[in-house]
């Protein structure tokens, strides 16, 4: 029997850090992107529910799948067992360090053949 593969993924959106598990991440066919497919969130069983979760649960209730772009990305982890999904400021006077994507283009243009 093989083992179920869980993945906790860092990136950025809206000026927001997110860290959240899923089961399938892959490089896209769109290029300058990842898929994020079958989001892990906690079950709802106990009466004590975490609001930073189910406000994620809420976001991307319906969602099939996700295109992130690749300069969004932190990290991506291969992990034991799901964790707290949550969402975390960035901010510049808070104990995380903020990370500013450097703006660059992936597209590398080609050469031209004549002289300028």
């Amino acid at each position: 029997m093989t083992k179920e593969l869980i993945f906790k993924i860092f990136f950025i959106n809206n000026g927001k850090l997110y860290e959240m598990y899923a089961k399938k991440v892959c490089q896209s066919s769109l290029f300058g992107f990842i898929e994020v497919e079958e989001y892990i969130f906690g079950e709802n069983s106990s009466l004590v529910i975490d609001p930073s979760e189910d406000r994620l649960k809420k976001e991307f209730n319906g969602v099939k799948r996700s295109y992130i772009p690749i300069n969004s990305v932190i990290r991506i982890d291969e992990v034991e067992k799901k964790g707290l999904s949550k969402i975390s400021k960035l901010t510049e006077n808070s104990s995380n360090n903020v990370i500013t994507p450097f703006p660059n283009s992936t597209i590398i243009p080609p050469e031209s053949g004549g002289k300028s």
